[in-house]
């Protein structure tokens, strides 16, 4: 018999719905979850949500379980987190993570979950994708014992980066953002906070996350000499200029990309499903329930995707609850 479920898709951009879908029996490998919590991530989803996915990019930004085109409709998301209904005597009943859109129950195979450890709540748990984003980031710029750090961009992905640079020892890290109300974020995560024109200079390491294009050249301008700036914003479909000339070269600066889709170079031996379990780990500390700033049931996602990607519901990871007969 198959199961009844409910998915959310972008209809068209802008314009979002809720489909009643039917399951399979899950197969041999295969788990059923039934979903207790998904998360939406400000960056991504909103530009996925307004339709400024480049043409050249569709491909490359295909979720794991997507269903659909860019622009729409396209069922899209990769914060998941349920509990094992059907499925392997070692999973079933067991909360597990899932890299899958916003929907009450799904099949899936059983090596595309990810089982949340005891420790971790299972609200938190939402974060592992964005924080495994941080891991890899952290891995691209491998910062040193008494660094000096900002961060550029207090959103879901820059606050998660500066929470786990503040576990390193010796080094200085400011968490920098146009928005005054970031300074609590900031507290919460144990770092400094400073507006753009009040952020301390002299750094060995920015990393930028604000998907600005003036955020970039401040980044740029609060580098001490052969200073890099890692760069993980994505900007969609919008150019970006920058200012390369003036001291940009005699200062010998260095501008270097991350992206979670490919494994750092720099821990070529390890594998995702290695740096997941890792961001999995590291969600222990409840510190980071300060990257979870909004909540509301499953059944008003039509209503609340707009107010998200217009920045009327201000948010960095913003939580859906899923009832118990989800």
């Amino acid at each position: 018999m198959k199961a009844a479920a409910r998915a959310f898709w972008l209809r068209s951009p802008g314009k979002g719905e809720l489909r009643d879908i039917a399951l399979p029996a899950p197969g041999k490998d295969e788990v059923l979850v039934r979903s207790l919590y998904s998360g939406v991530s400000r960056g991504t989803e909103t530009l996925v949500f307004r339709g400024q996915v480049p043409e050249s990019q569709h491909a490359a930004m295909r979720a794991p379980f997507q269903e659909g085109d860019f622009p729409g409709p396209v069922k899209y998301g990769y914060l998941s987190v349920g509990l094992v209904e059907e499925g392997p005597a070692a999973l079933k009943g067991r909360t597990v993570f899932c890299l899958y859109p916003h929907q009450t129950r799904y099949v899936v195979p059983a090596s595309a979950v990810t089982v949340v450890p005891d420790d971790v709540p299972a609200r938190r748990a939402v974060l592992a994708g964005t924080v495994e984003t941080a891991v890899n980031a952290l891995w691209d710029a491998a910062p040193l014992v008494g660094d000096r750090i900002a961060v550029v961009g207090g959103g879901m992905v820059g606050s998660s980066v500066a929470a786990l640079l503040a576990r390193f020892p010796g080094v200085r890290v400011q968490l920098v953002d146009a928005d005054p109300a970031r300074a609590e974020t900031a507290e919460a995560l144990g770092v400094g906070f400073a507006s753009p024109a009040d952020a301390l200079g002299d750094c060995d390491l920015v990393v930028h996350a604000s998907a600005t294009e003036q955020g970039l050249a401040r980044s740029l301008e609060l580098l001490s000499a052969e200073g890099t700036v890692l760069e993980l914003s994505w900007y969609g479909d919008r150019k970006v200029s920058l200012p390369l000339g003036e001291a940009f070269h005699s200062r010998r600066l260095v501008i270097r990309s991350s992206q979670v889709g490919t494994v750092s170079p720099a821990r070529g031996n390890r594998s995702y499903g290695d740096r997941l379990a890792l961001a999995l780990k590291l969600l222990a500390d409840p510190v980071l329930d300060a990257l979870i700033t909004g909540e509301s049931a499953f059944e008003e996602l039509p209503e609340v995707m707009p107010l998200l990607a217009s920045g009327e519901i201000p948010a960095l990871c913003h939580l859906v609850r899923y009832g118990k007969s989800a």
